[in-house]
């Protein structure tokens, strides 16, 4: 039996949940499918299933070979497609890793909107405070806020954003608004410490000017919304994302600070392979790209 083969017997029984199951879909006996799973861990070296006489229970070695194995089966069907020139519709497994604030505000529900369109596709979303490797976890696609460290990835640009600082007006009332950089130094700053950027270190720009400023860290936090709650409750001020604070500058709950400084941060998808994209990986990117939440 071929390496394919051994994936689609391994992801009917995951699942069917199934030896039986998964035979009677395959058309063969559940012993036989027993024994071509047997033969399938001892050429991996590994266990995939856990059987006892009433379940079966997935091990993570076999939960990541069903992962990276839907992908290829997924990416096999869809290269058929297109050399039979039909258009590959995306299905199959489409993860995401995304900042748990950008995420939580706009990748989430485009995602649930993308899958919606979709029936034969799954989706997998994982919010974190930092970027992951795409290529050692597996995933098809990052959405990533600011400056990109990582130049091996490819990159499209989604929507224009920047950081501005901003303070609750109890705040700056009692402590007076900065009138310069300098003044900075003065007062008690909120640290929003996600990513791999220097802890409380802010990299700001004013046409072209660029200046690095060390900033006084009274509270610090990795998520956005903490960071958010502790400047509106007067305890310093914040860098923040302007689709993040554009709402409470606007109703006058946050107050802008030095607003001709501020820290590009633009939002960008990433991607490992430009040259052979899946149709979901290209139709996911082009729909958020398109959509008017994010390109306004």
């Amino acid at each position: 039996m071929s390496r394919y083969n051994d994936l689609e017997l391994f992801t009917c029984i995951v699942r069917k949940n199934s030896l039986v199951g998964a035979g009677r879909e395959l058309g063969i006996t559940g012993a036989a499918v027993s024994k071509r799973l047997m033969a399938l861990e001892e050429r991996l070296g590994v266990r995939l299933v856990q059987r006892t006489t009433r379940t079966l229970r997935i091990t993570p070695e076999g939960e990541r070979y069903l992962q990276e194995g839907k992908r290829l089966l997924s990416e096999l069907d869809e290269l058929e497609q297109t050399l039979r020139g039909v258009t590959a519709r995306p299905a199959g497994l489409l993860r995401v890793n995304a900042s748990l604030g950008f995420g939580r505000a706009f990748v989430s529900a485009l995602l649930g909107e993308f899958a919606a369109n979709y029936p034969e596709l799954e989706v997998q979303l994982h919010l974190s405070d930092r970027p992951l490797n795409l290529v050692e976890e597996g995933y098809d696609i990052g959405i990533r806020v600011g400056e990109l460290q990582d130049t091996r990835l490819h990159a499209r640009k989604l929507r224009s954003n920047r950081r501005c600082i901003c303070a609750a007006p109890a705040y700056l009332d009692k402590f007076g608004t900065p009138a310069n950089l300098n003044e900075l130094s003065a007062h008690s700053v909120i640290v929003l410490h996600e990513n791999e950027q220097t802890f409380g270190t802010w990299h700001l720009q004013n046409e072209g000017r660029r200046e690095t400023l060390k900033v006084r860290a009274r509270m610090s936090t990795n998520d956005g919304e903490t960071a958010l709650a502790w400047a509106l409750s007067g305890f310093g001020l914040l860098l923040r994302s302007e689709w993040s604070v554009q709402n409470l500058l606007a109703d006058g709950s946050l107050r802008p600070v030095l607003p001709e400084w501020y820290e590009p941060a633009d939002v960008y998808a990433v991607y490992p392979n430009q040259d052979h994209l899946s149709a979901k990986t290209r139709a996911f990117i082009d729909f958020i790209a398109a959509h008017p939440v994010i390109a306004g």
